[in-house]
């Protein structure tokens, strides 16, 4: 066929990818993390992690070490996680507590809960040294929907801001009363993170690559984008019952969510805050993932499952049913992606 692509399709010009040396060029990558990474919100932990002053989150993200933490007046704030001497991390690990004081672990310099340089050993031996001029460097830090944010540059819209569109929808789920109900799962993929949102950005893949999810919605799967870095799509949930077991009776055990408008107790909706975070939320719990360049070529996934307190045994069995059939999506998901 040699017809002009400008002519396909009712003489709509055809959409073109990026080009194949984009996934897993060096080059691209440092640019990516620089002017991609480096300006987006990034999520880091919940703030029901951050109860008391000296708890913190943290996390590593594009090669730019970050963490959160609540000082001694409540206020919740973001540093680069970099000691000021030899660059060392200030704290460890995904989430701790400080008590009264942040010290690093390689020379013990420490730093008051709102970042000043507190004191450091042999102080004496730093001529003309400054406290002021040595504290940890501060980061734009947002929380929304009990989700905490941090961003490396300023400039540009906020979290908020951003999902203005469908907060009605956002907050009607209770996102920031919600609990973990499951661990935190890290997968290391040996794919570009672009591979990963590219397929999560679309549906056009759902009737073959997901058969599960096109039992349970049909050809009834929506999905928009908007300005502002932002994207929905819906799935509606069919009343035919599925052939599969797990489908069927997750169909057939599910409450009735009250507290949600009727649309969204008949729905799974996934929310993009673009470049790598993604809300999957559904009547009974919600699911986020967070997909984060490790190298060229190379890609973390990670995420975990939260769900509101409570002991109702048929609600536990349909998060059950549930999990059980996104780990299936997950799956064909990664077998999908690794292909292309």
């Amino acid at each position: 066929m040699n017809a002009d692509p400008a002519s396909v399709g009712h003489n709509k010009p055809l959409a073109f990818g990026l080009p194949a040396e984009w996934y897993h060029a060096a080059d691209i990558y440092e640019q990516e993390r620089r002017k991609v990474f480096a300006r987006e919100w990034q999520w880091i932990g919940r703030e029901s992690q951050l109860k008391s002053q000296g708890d913190y989150v943290a996390a590593e993200i594009a090669g730019y070490r970050v963490f959160a933490i609540r000082d001694r007046d409540g206020v919740l704030r973001a540093f680069h996680n970099v000691c000021r001497h030899r660059a060392a991390a200030v704290v460890q690990g995904r989430s701790g507590h400080c008590n009264q004081a942040i010290r690093c672990f390689y020379h013990g310099w420490a730093y008051e809960l709102d970042g000043r340089l507190k004191a450091l050993p042999a102080e004496a031996t730093f001529a003309n040294l400054n406290k002021v001029d040595f504290g940890l460097k501060p980061l734009e830090s947002e929380i929304y929907l009990g989700f905490v944010y941090v961003r490396f540059q300023p400039g540009g819209a906020g979290v908020a801001e951003r999902f203005a569109p469908y907060h009605h929808e956002l907050a009607a789920y209770r996102l920031d009363e919600m609990i973990p109900t499951g661990r935190v799962w890290d997968t290391e993929l040996p794919v570009d993170w672009k591979n990963v949102m590219d397929n999560f950005l679309e549906g056009y893949h759902v009737p073959v690559g997901h058969p599960g999810l096109y039992r349970l919605f049909g050809t009834s799967y929506e999905v928009e984008a908007r300005p502002g870095d932002v994207a929905r799509a819906i799935g509606w949930l069919q009343a035919k019952p599925s052939s599969n077991w797990s489908e069927r009776h997750y169909q057939r055990l599910r409450p009735e969510v009250a507290y949600l408008p009727e649309t969204q107790r008949q729905s799974w909706r996934y929310y993009k805050l673009l470049p790598n975070f993604a809300f999957d939320i559904y009547p009974e719990q919600m699911d986020f993932f967070q997909v984060i360049p490790v190298a060229p070529g190379k890609s973390r996934l990670r995420g975990t499952v939260y769900g509101l307190p409570g002991k109702d045994r048929r609600m536990k069995a349909t998060r059950w049913l549930e999990t059980r059939i996104n780990t299936k999506v997950y799956e064909e998901d990664n077998g999908l992606i690794e292909s292309v």
